[in-house]
């Protein structure tokens, strides 16, 4: 690596100069000198300030520190409304219990299902079974009994009647054989006339019944049992299909209610989680800045803007950053193309802040990028001695000057005198007649004005400048 010579040593390089337009090529000190802007920031142990709830999207901001304010270990940076969220988990808590009671009562419906169907279906198929041997019975042996019963029934009120007739036949023969009726005999034969009536009339209701048994009484039962018959097969075989489908209904109704309250927990956790996030304390003592500090970027505009009183914070994104009181400073700056490719590591030189001209703070570069940024700039990283009785601010800016190549002796020309065409680069000589030809030359790096040339000059030529 060159010798790096402190700036305040370098002498002021003019070329000497015949005279307006011409230069005298001379072997002098060349310096390439590098100056931009880079931004003070911590290094490493801050802490960007997010919010990632899980759930939860609501963060209106109630209380927050001022930007640059200095916080002790404990102390509130952000504190959000939880009105919100406290309903929130409120209602959550007393919907998980009254789900918790529904999942108990459906566990013991379903248990009782379970237990009872054997019992039900067997009560069915009994029931059934009952019906078909009843309508057997009535078929095969019941209903002629009922008709025998009927007709034996109807003979004997016709032998009744029959009887009294004859009784009737009998004691009016009997009593018409003597010349006067006393009054005991006309009493039996009323007696025996009203039996007589009876029985006409306990034959017409027993002809009636007779009938109504054959024709209505019992194809009415035989309906009636042949129907009950079919109705409980039905009802027996629906049972042996419904039961266990209720079963399974009741089972995955059930698993439906289990899974659904334990979402509901999990929901209920979360929201547990997210309320621990409406207030941020400081881990320690520090410093609390508005906007994120990343990336050697310290973000502010559209994003600081917004944290203020009443407004919802951003999600999922920094939007702050907490700088321990004990954290070290580091330098950051975002240079050109051409800054990039002539930093080198450890090339030293100093940071100069506004308004402390005087004060040159020692920088060393300790990082280069070499991939460029979006907006195709190089991050540069440099480390400074910082003075005691100046204690970098977050957040300012210094400029850096760096010597980035040296040569003690060299030729160089001013840029502006070097064309480049189909040759390469050339510049214009002045020869001894007076005349001028164009030199072919190969240049060196370029400083400001300058570049230098490594070959197609010689001390002592004098080269023309436009």
């Amino acid at each position: 690596m060159a010798r790096i010579t402190p700036i305040h040593l370098i002498p002021v390089l003019i070329a000497a100069a015949s005279h307006g337009g011409e230069i005298t090529i001379e072997q002098r000190p060349f310096v390439i000198e590098k100056t931009f802007t880079a931004t003070i920031l911590p290094v490493g142990d801050c802490q960007l300030v997010t919010l990632a709830p899980t759930v939860w999207e609501n963060f209106t901001i109630l209380q927050i520190a001022a930007h640059g304010a200095k916080v002790s270990q404990g102390e509130i940076l952000v504190k959000f409304d939880p009105e919100a969220i406290d309903h929130q988990l409120e209602d959550s808590r007393k919907a998980l219990a009254a789900t918790a009671i529904t999942l108990a009562q459906a566990e013991r419906e379903l248990k009782l299902l379970q237990e009872t169907a054997p019992h039900r279906l067997e009560t069915a198929q009994r029931a059934a079974a009952i019906a078909k041997e009843e309508n057997a019975y009535f078929t095969n042996v019941r209903r002629k009994a009922a008709e025998g019963t009927a007709s034996q029934s109807l003979k004997r009120s016709e032998q009744i009647l029959a009887n009294q007739r004859e009784e009737l036949k009998q004691l009016t023969k009997m009593y018409e054989a003597d010349d006067v009726t006393e009054d005991t005999e006309e009493i039996i034969l009323i007696r025996q006339q009203d039996a007589v009536a009876a029985a006409e009339f306990a034959l017409s209701m027993e002809v009636l019944e007779h009938k109504r048994t054959l024709e209505v009484s019992l194809p009415r039962e035989g309906k009636t049992l042949a129907d009950d018959e079919r109705d409980t097969a039905i009802l027996a075989l629906a049972a042996e299909q419904e039961i266990p489908t209720a079963i399974d209904l009741k089972k995955i109704a059930f698993d439906a209610l289990t899974i659904q309250h334990s979402r509901m927990e999990n929901a209920l956790t979360e929201h547990e989680q997210d309320r621990t996030l409406f207030q941020l304390k400081a881990p320690a003592a520090g410093t609390f800045y508005h906007g994120p500090i990343e990336n050697g970027t310290w973000t502010t505009g559209d994003l600081v803007k917004g944290l203020t009183l009443q407004k919802a914070a951003p999600l999922h994104r920094a939007f702050a950053t907490f700088v321990p009181a004990d954290a070290p400073a580091k330098l950051v700056a975002f240079v050109d193309q051409g800054t990039q490719r002539v930093l080198e590591v450890d090339a030293t030189g100093c940071a100069i802040l506004a308004g402390r001209e005087d004060l040159e703070i020692p920088v060393r570069v300790g990082k280069v990028a070499a991939i460029p940024t979006t907006d195709s700039t190089y991050q540069v990283e440099l480390l400074a001695t910082w003075p005691k009785d100046s204690q970098p601010v977050i957040g300012s800016t210094a400029k850096i000057r760096i010597i980035s190549h040296q040569q003690a002796t060299t030729l160089a020309v001013p840029t502006r005198a070097l064309t480049f065409g189909p040759d390469g680069w050339t510049v214009e000589v002045k020869l001894a007649d007076g005349k001028t030809e164009r030199r072919l030359v190969k240049r060196g790096l370029s400083s400001k004005d300058e570049t230098e040339i490594l070959s197609g000059l010689d001390v002592g030529q004098v080269v023309v400048v436009p």
